[in-house]
């Protein structure tokens, strides 16, 4: 571990990992701040099982949030640090339920401090959920990549082929045209070999013409954490989602646009311009259609579903606007 963070890490006034019960399971977070009297920020990472860029590991990795916010670290059970097999008992309902008392766990810890949850992709499916179960906990909540419905299966994916090689167009057609109602197996390896097309042949997941996140720098930053054995660091990649089905299932049949129209507190969505995961289309149609004060999307140019370095630099700036 570098001297410099090091050093971050003891002059912050809350930096500590703590054991908390979150839906009935033993688990480990995260919490830093500069000082204790910031607001809090819980993250809900995406996935499921992909506790990057804000995971367990990254206590004084990113001062420029924990100068603003108790940023609260949460590897979901499963992965990272809270290594375990997620069979398929689990469902979308217990992590929401994980969720909530995280919530509550940390408003009871501090309960005089305004809280936000910032959740990416099916984080943000954790985040919906939460803003309605707990508003009276929450001040407010921002996503990247919102999560509503129609995830693949929809026709923006399919048009995004038409400049793709012949090849490529007909393997992603055909995946396209067989749907969900599939063995698991297959499904499973449809949806794998799509995600490859996605990423070679679109700019669905990352838009080429925006430099990226500075994912590598993470990654030796979790491999020189205080909080990380190499164990957790493994689970990180590679980890117990890949023996659940449940949620895969959850995820492809969701429908969450009747909610926002329920939201009580503020609720920013940010979006890639060339998110067709996570359909931006779909996410600016649905915020019109609830007519909610409290639903508001900001679109990021050349970001996709991934966000680029510019779209974490938004997040950024949306948690100051939330702040002040």
């Amino acid at each position: 571990m570098k001297k410099s963070r090091k050093n971050y890490i003891e002059s912050c006034e809350v930096s500590e990992v703590r054991e908390v019960v979150l839906g009935g399971y033993k688990q480990k977070i995260a919490i830093e701040g500069k000082s204790k009297d910031l607001p809090v920020v819980i993250c809900l990472h995406g996935g499921p099982g992909s506790p990057v860029p804000f995971s367990v590991g990254c206590r004084g990795l990113f001062p420029e949030w924990t100068d603003k916010a108790i940023m609260v670290y949460w590897d979901q059970l499963g992965c990272g640090c809270n290594n375990y097999k997620i069979d398929d008992s689990f469902k979308i309902e217990n992590f929401v339920d994980m969720t909530c008392d995280l919530v509550s766990e940390m408003k009871e810890r501090f309960p005089e401090n305004k809280l936000f949850l910032f959740g990416v992709s099916w984080g943000s499916i954790l985040a919906l959920h939460a803003a309605l179960r707990v508003n009276q906990k929450i001040d407010g909540v921002f996503v990247y990549g919102q999560v509503l419905k129609n995830l693949f299966f929809n026709g923006e994916v399919e048009a995004a082929f038409d400049g793709a090689p012949q090849k490529a167009k007909q393997a992603a057609l055909k995946i396209l045209q067989a749907g969900t109602d599939l063995d698991y197996a297959v499904l499973d390896k449809n949806l794998r070999k799509l995600y490859k097309l996605l990423r070679k042949y679109t700019d669905a997941y990352t838009n080429r013409n925006a430099a990226p996140a500075p994912i590598g720098e993470i990654i030796k930053g979790l491999l020189t954490s205080p909080d990380y054995s190499f164990k957790d660091f493994k689970a990180v990649v590679r980890n117990g989602y890949r023996y659940n089905k449940t949620l895969l299932l959850d995820h492809l049949n969701t429908d969450l646009t009747p909610l926002l129209s329920k939201v009580q507190v503020r609720y920013v969505m940010l979006q890639g311009d060339t998110d067709i995961i996570t359909s931006t289309k779909n996410v600016l149609a649905a915020v019109e259609k609830c007519d909610n004060e409290n639903v508001s999307v900001k679109v990021i140019r050349d970001a996709g579903h991934l966000p680029s370095a510019a779209a974490m630099n938004e997040c950024f700036n949306v948690l100051l606007q939330f702040i002040q």
